[in-house]
């Protein structure tokens, strides 16, 4: 009984419809801890790009075309008053 995988694989290879034993590598306590915590970081990565995108995309564009528009209407009537 010292070798108890090499009596398991016998035991399940005999007969007409052999077992199939599944090793389960368990994850020692410290690698799920790190595996948790490498999931926390690539949400927190992926929670500030899109931030970083709503910022660029709805906040400054946004303003930018505004401040174009006025500008540009403001120019508009600066020159029909002036003619």
């Amino acid at each position: 009984m010292t070798d108890v995988k090499d009596l398991s694989q016998v035991i399940a290879s005999k007969g007409e419809n052999p077992l199939i034993i599944l090793t389960v590598n368990k994850q020692p306590e410290d690698d799920a801890k790190l595996e948790r915590k490498l999931r926390e970081l690539k949400f927190r990565q992926e929670l500030r790009k899109d931030w970083i995108l709503f910022i660029i995309r709805d906040i400054v564009i946004f303003t930018a075309t505004i401040l174009f528009i006025l500008a540009a209407s403001g120019y508009s009537l600066f020159m029909h008053i002036y003619r």
